[in-house]
């Protein structure tokens, strides 16, 4: 069973946010790689960053865009001053920008919102009545909670189980609409979920999928079409474009016929004694002045992402994750967490513990004496780590001797993230930290 299934399609970036060079030769940097961070002891070190998977740092072609654009920056639609026709032009192309990115077809609807959490509330406040959606608990909160009706599996075996068990309930779900919901890969252990084989089993029982992308499109290409799927969410501050916007992307029929997610200017035809409200959902669901430097930092992300070539994209990535997974398989303390094992597909995440400490007090020493930067806790994925975790939600971690954690606090993980600002020198410097953290218990 393959994963995530995915393929380049044809790019070609909009003429007003096109970047002043020719096309890279490099990969694409990011703003501030080489930044100082100060240590516990006084000195400062270049930081070694690896938090990318909840928020990724600005690329510097995203830094550009954004520059260029706001010497014409205002308000969209309406306004009859150039400034306001060139955003609004800005806007729009950035639409069909993200619609190329994801593969989405021509006449899908591609609404911007805050990120992934307002894009999932969004598509589940646009659900027709009576709707049965079907979700594992491995997903991230925004995409576990919004649902009025809900079915929860459990973490499933294998991908072929996550299959079988989505078929199943979907075909024992009640009559009237149906949703599988499902991440494209996971937040907590990176590893592709097989999003190809979910959409055939949603088609195949008349049910729509709706698939959070929040963690994959920074590392891998996605097709919505060439996939089947009718719904695609994701943030722009995972791809490399940090000012909060994001894309709820797919079939406008279940958007059209809601009210609108947000009532007021914009999203109206006109307004007296009875409302009519816009029938274009990217219209009807964007009331409000919109974020739209967060929308020209998002298309400028996709533009530069595609432009690089996703082969050279990947295999850089895949070289350093391979790097790190082997160094973390050499320290004795340290347990690497994973549903599908070690051979499956992931993207740059890793999720893991250390013997005889606590996830806190292991990042707070990475930073303090290292320099390092991770992720600590639960990753919004409560339930999914606590099966990762085989824990209770109050139950302690061991305590450590000569030093180690308060064995207090509720258990949780490690997360290490990787994106394009990692290097060798940072694998190899946290790898180097946590032999020495994991010695001391």
């Amino acid at each position: 069973m393959s994963a995530v299934t995915t393929s380049p399609r044809p790019f070609a970036p909009s003429s007003w946010m096109q970047p002043t060079a020719s096309a890279p030769t490099r990969l694409p940097r990011i703003v501030g790689a080489d930044a100082p961070v100060p240590l516990e002891d006084g000195r400062h070190v270049p930081y070694a960053n690896f938090d990318y998977a909840a928020s990724a740092p600005c690329l510097e072609a995203v830094h550009d865009a954004v520059t260029r654009a706001l010497p014409y920056y205002s308000s969209v639609h309406r306004g009859a001053g150039y400034a306001s026709q060139a955003t609004t032009a800005a806007y729009e192309r950035a639409r069909e920008t993200v619609r190329s990115f994801i593969g989405a077809w021509e006449r899908a609807s591609v609404v911007f919102t805050r990120n992934t959490t307002d894009a999932m509330n969004l598509l589940a406040h646009a659900l027709p009545p009576r709707t049965t959606v079907v979700v594992f608990e491995t997903e991230h909160h925004a995409t576990l909670l919004p649902w009025r009706r809900a079915v929860r599996l459990p973490a499933p075996a294998s991908p072929a189980e996550a299959v079988a068990a989505a078929d199943r309930a979907l075909a024992a779900a009640p009559q009237g609409p149906r949703l599988l919901v499902v991440t494209a890969a996971s937040n907590v252990t990176g590893e592709l979920w097989p999003v190809a084989e979910l959409a055939e089993a949603a088609r195949r029982r008349g049910a729509r999928i709706a698939v959070d992308a929040a963690q994959l499109v920074p590392h891998r290409p996605l097709d919505m079409t060439a996939l089947g799927l009718d719904y695609v969410a994701f943030s722009g501050h995972k791809l490399y474009a940090p000012f909060g916007a994001g894309v709820l992307a797919g079939r406008a029929d279940w958007l059209r016929a809601a009210d609108p997610y947000l009532k007021g200017g914009g999203a109206t035809v006109s307004v007296g004694e009875r409302t009519r409200w816009a029938a274009d959902p990217q219209q009807r669901h964007e009331a409000g002045t919109p974020n739209v430097l967060g929308v020209v930092a998002l298309a400028a992300a996709c533009e530069t992402l595609a432009a690089a070539g996703w082969d050279a994209l990947v295999a850089e990535e895949e070289r350093l994750l391979a790097r790190l997974r082997q160094g973390l398989a050499r320290v004795p303390a340290v347990r690497q967490l994973s549903l599908w094992g070690e051979r499956h597909p992931r993207v740059g995440i890793v999720s893991f513990t250390v013997d005889g400490w606590n996830a806190r007090d292991v990042a707070l020493r990475l930073s303090g004496e290292y320099g390092i930067g991770v992720r600590d806790g639960k990753f919004c994925a409560h339930p999914f780590v606590r099966h990762l975790l085989a824990d209770r939600p109050d139950a302690p971690r061991a305590a450590g001797a000569g030093g180690c954690a308060d064995a207090s606090a509720p258990a949780s993980a490690v997360r290490a993230s990787l994106g394009l600002g990692t290097t060798d020198e940072h694998v190899d410097r946290l790898v180097d930290a946590l032999s020495a953290i994991g010695a001391v218990c």
